[in-house]
Formats: structure tokens, C-alpha cells, sequence
């Protein structure tokens, strides 16, 4: 079983929100985007990317053995990876194609793009399919774990060179700066991990507007006070809020109970 639970807000300073979540425990799906771009552009690309995935999903749980029977995998087949896992990489990837095509077709909408980060629960494995800097967490047994790794230029500079220190790069001009994003880019590189549940965990997914703010000790900590998926949600929102953030702050919790 799934208990999900999402919560989004606005913020204190932008306008619109271009944050998009979704959530479906009878499909097991859970998806964030923080959609970027002018005018409200991002807002649209976070919502197509994310009703992308919905449906491919969706028409996937309906008819389960639809797109293997007519060998319809247009982005590839990677044997290392589970069906639930091919399924999520070619989500993201029709995503993709939609947000650049319909980006062509209409000078406003120029140049948007998305984060986008998606999980799907078959059985006690979870599989979680991301592109940008929004994040999915794992809370289990006191231990707060990032899952997702971030498309970022701080990311990359410090995969680069380990012995920088991050502290020296907090206000750089330029670590926020995507180098991955969804109908951003022509090309887009859809990362998926798969791992195996135990039962009782915590699956925290997060925009930049949260995680920018709050760092993995307090995540932990509201992870650790909460039992509640919804009331875990809320206070991570209302505490990015708290600590001055921003941005549009989006947090979705989910806990997998096995049975």
C-alpha cells in the first residue's frame, strides 16, 4: 500500500506558480516538475511534462502488455533496467518530445523546459526516473538518503573535483544553472534507479524552492517527527516559507506499507 500525500505553494514572491505535482496511490505514481521559462511558460511545461507521464502510466496499467506486444519502445529498450523502468525512461522521454514540440509551435512558449522527477511503486520495488535539480529522498530507520542526483553546474563542478569545497560555491552566480531540463535542451538525459523496499520508508520529493532552503538535517528532522504523509508535506512547505524562500516550494510524501 502507498499513502501520498502533495503540497504546493505559490511563495511570497513569484507571481505564479510553476510547480506541478501528482499523485495517485491506486497507480502507485508520484511525480513532481518545477517548470521553468517567461510568462507563465514554465508553468505550462511543468504540467505537460507531468500529464505526459501520467497517461503513458496510466495506458500502460490498463492495458499491461500493449506496448510490448507491438514493440513500441521508441526511445530504446535497456535491458539493465526493469519494464517499470523502461516505462518511466520512455514517460519522460515522450514528455520531453511534447514540451519541445509544443515549445516550436508558439513563439510564448519559447525556450521552456522542466525538472522532473517521477516514482513508481510495483510490488516492494521502487523505481524513480528524474531529469533537472528536483529531488526524491528515502527515509528509513532514522537515515535521511538523496536518491536523485541533481543537473546542476554546482553538481557537476563538485563531481568534477571533490576536494572543492561546496561551501565556497553557495552564492556563485551560477549554481543554480541547469545542465539537464526537460524540453529545455534538444537533447535531455532521463536518469532511473530502481531499488527494493523494506517497508515503512519514507519517500520525500522536493523542488528546489524546499530543498534550496532546507538542508538534509532538517529534512530529517520534520521526516523524523512526522507520521503522516500530508502533515509531513505541509510543514516541509511551511518551513522553506519560514526560512525565506523564494521560489514556488512543492513537496510531495509518500510511505510504502507492504500488505
Amino acid at each position: 500500500m502507498l499513502r501520498a500525500h502533495g503540497v504546493t505553494d505559490r511563495g511570497r514572491v513569484r507571481d505564479v506558480n510553476e510547480d506541478f505535482f501528482f499523485v495517485d496511490e491506486s497507480l502507485r505514481l508520484c511525480v513532481i516538475a518545477d517548470g521553468m521559462g517567461g510568462h507563465n511558460a514554465g508553468e505550462v511545461a511543468a504540467r505537460l511534462a507531468v500529464d505526459a507521464v501520467v497517461e503513458q502510466i496510466r495506458r500502460a496499467t490498463l492495458a499491461p502488455r500493449s506496448v510490448d506486444e507491438t514493440g513500441e519502445w521508441p526511445f530504446g529498450f535497456e535491458t539493465e533496467l526493469s519494464r517499470a523502468g523502461n516505462l518511466l525512461r520512455t514517460a519522460i522521454y515522450s514528455a520531453h518530445v511534447q514540451v519541445l514540440e509544443t515549445s516550436a509551435a508558439d513563439e510564448q512558449y519559447s525556450g521552456m523546459g522542466t525538472t522532473i522527477v517521477a516514482a513508481l511503486l510495483s510490488g516492494d520495488r521502487l523505481t524513480v526516473a528524474h531529469v533537472g535539480d528536483s529531488r526524491l529522498y528515502v527515509f528509513a530507520d532514522d537515515e535521511l538518503r538523496q536518491v536523485t542526483l541533481d543537473d546542476s553546474w554546482m553538481a557537476a563542478t563538485l563531481a568534477g573535483d571533490p576536494r572543492i569545497d561546496p561551501v565556497s560555491l553557495m552564492h556563485h552566480p551560477m549554481r543554480n544553472a541547469l545542465t539537464n531540463a526537460v524540453g529545455a535542451f534538444v537533447g535531455a538525459d532521463v536518469h532511473v534507479v530502481e531499488e527494493t523496499l523494506r517497508g515503512g520508508e519514507f519517500i520525500a520529493m522536493t523542488t528546489d524552492g524546499v530543498h534550496g532552503v532546507l538542508d538534509d538535517r532538517r529534512i530529517r528532522r520534520l521526516l523524523s517527527e512526522g507520521w503522516d504523509p500530508a502533515a509531513i508535506a505541509t510543514n516541509l512547505v511551511r518551513t522553506a516559507l519560514a526560512r525565506g524562500s523564494r521560489d514556488n516550494c512543492t513537496a510531495l510524501v509518500a510511505q510504502y506499507l507492504p500488505g
